[in-house]
This record gives structure tokens, C-alpha cells and sequence, in this order.
């Protein structure tokens, strides 16, 4: 994308009051995305820890912000929340002389799909595609926002390139549940896929255990709990499993924090001459 010196780019995640790893994702890519010196300015905000959305705009001094949500799906953080913090008037804010520029969360962008048949070959080297079960497993239930669509949609997306025997979803919380993966998995060899931005609670230890591939959890994250990635593949269930660490930790998602502001610009470019 072009270089932006004199804009500010403010990368929005969900953060956690018990989990230090929640917002570790989003903080790396604002990293990245420093180092490559695309922006004058880069900030992390969060909902659930410092800096709050409520402070952000108050530490940024340029008057051309960008803000991207890496929320893996829209839904009521990215629709309600967000603005609502931020004091947004839809996509285009104009404030106190400055220009708020709203953008889609990375969970929209065309290139989930290409991130997410990278994680499952990197964890997996070397199996044949064709032998191989590929789930992509989501939260469930109403509560968490559009995530079950979201994991529905790249299923639909990956399944239809035919890489893969086969390609599911499942739920931690509703049907169909990864606790069954064995039900409704029919090769040999299986990838497990979390789409959540962040390993934390979920990856490390409740999804483990659904597996079968962990013990009880013990509700927090440890250095320990971590090396469960490292243990591919695991024999169980008469199946060669291979679990892979969050989607949202994948590095090219800073490159889709920054294409959401080249489509942002492209698609009010080309509003503003409509």
C-alpha cells in the first residue's frame, strides 16, 4: 500500500483481564506495521485492556486515523462496541478537524481463506491433502458474535478449491462440536484449525480437552499449556491428529490490517465519484 507519514493507524482487539496472550496478536502486527514505517503513527486499542478505546484517539496527534478491528468476524463489537466507544458516525468521521476512517475487520477479507490453508499445511508437512480431514473450529452460540458464520464461510471457500478429503466446521458450544471430531471425520489424518484471533483459554486448554488431546483444564494459560502445538501429530481415536495454534497469530495478518485500508481508500475513492 502506499505510505501513509502524516496518517495514524489505531489496530482495535477484543483484549482479556485474565488472559496476557488475548491482545499479544494485535500487538504484534502494529509492530510490523511500525517497522515497515508505513505510518506517521500506530497504536493498539482495546476493549477489554489498556489503552481502552476511550483513551486511543486522546494519544494520536494526526488528524487522518485509520481504524482497522482485528476481530475475526463482524458482529456486535465490530457494529456496536467499536463506534460506540469511539464515538464513530459510520465509516467516515468527521471530528474536531479530524477524519476517522472506519475500516472492515481482517475476519472479512478475502484472504482468510489463503491464511488459513497456510496454517493447516505448516502444522501438517508432508500429509496428502487428499487423506486429510480439515476442520475450522469456532466458538458457537449467539453470544459470541457472527464467528459460527464467519467459520462457515471459509469452509465453504476451502472446500470448494478441492484440496482437502474434506472440509468441517465445528463448534466449541454448539452442533456440530469438535468434541466429535471423530464422528464426523472420515480420513486417516485430521487438522484442527482454531479461527480465533488469539491463543489463549480456548486454544491452549478448553479445545485441547474437547480433542481429547489434553487433561482437564485448570483455567489458565501456562508456559506448558503452550507446547501443546509442538506435539504433532497426536494418535488417537484411530487418527493422526494435528492441532495448529489461532489463525490470528499467522504473521500475514499484518499485511491484511493494511490491505483493509487500501480497500477502505478504494472503496470511498471510488463513493466519492459515484
Amino acid at each position: 500500500m502506499t505510505a501513509k507519514p502524516h496518517s495514524a493507524l489505531i489496530i482495535v482487539g477484543h483484549g482479556s483481564t485474565v488472559n496476557a496472550d488475548s491482545s499479544t496478536p494485535t500487538f504484534d502486527h502494529a509492530a510490523e506495521i511500525s517497522r515497515r514505517g508505513l505510518f506517521g503513527e500506530v497504536y493498539c486499542a482495546f476493549w477489554k485492556e489498556e489503552p481502552s478505546l476511550r483513551q486511543v484517539l486522546h494519544m494520536v496527534d494526526a488528524d487522518d486515523i485509520y481504524v482497522v478491528p482485528n476481530f475475526i468476524s463482524e458482529g456486535y463489537f465490530t457494529r456496536t462496541v467499536i463506534p460506540r466507544e469511539l464515538e464513530l458516525a459510520g465509516p467516515v468521521t468527521l471530528r474536531d478537524g479530524r477524519t476517522i476512517k472506519y475500516c472492515e475487520p481482517v475476519g472479512n477479507h478475502p484472504r482468510m481463506t489463503e491464511l488459513l490453508l497456510r496454517r493447516a499445511a505448516e502444522v501438517a508437512p508432508g500429509i496428502p491433502p487428499e487423506g486429510t480431514s480439515l476442520f475450522i473450529v469456532g466458538h458457537g452460540t449467539d453470544l459470541n458474535d457472527n464467528s459460527a458464520a464467519a467459520a462457515k464461510r471459509e469452509v465453504q471457500h476451502i472446500a470448494s478449491r478441492g484440496i482437502y478429503g474434506e472440509v468441517l466446521n465445528a463448534y466449541m458450544e454448539e452442533e456440530p462440536l469438535i468434541s466429535k471430531w471423530d464422528e464426523y471425520a472420515s480420513q486417516p489424518n485430521v487438522i484442527v484449525v482454531p479461527f480465533f484471533i488469539a491463543d489463549g483459554l480456548h486454544s491452549y486448554e478448553d479445545i485441547p480437552v474437547l480433542l481429547g488431546i489434553a487433561a482437564e483444564s485448570t483455567g489458565a494459560a501456562s508456559a506448558t499449556q503452550k507446547e501443546i502445538f509442538r506435539h504433532n501429530p497426536y494418535h488417537l481415536r484411530g487418527r493422526s491428529l494435528y492441532y495448529a495454534s489461532a489463525i490470528g497469530t499467522e504473521p500475514h495478518f499484518a499485511d491484511v490490517i493494511l490491505e483493509q485500508v487500501a480497500a477502505f481508500d478504494a472503496a470511498h475513492s471510488a463513493a466519492a465519484l459515484a
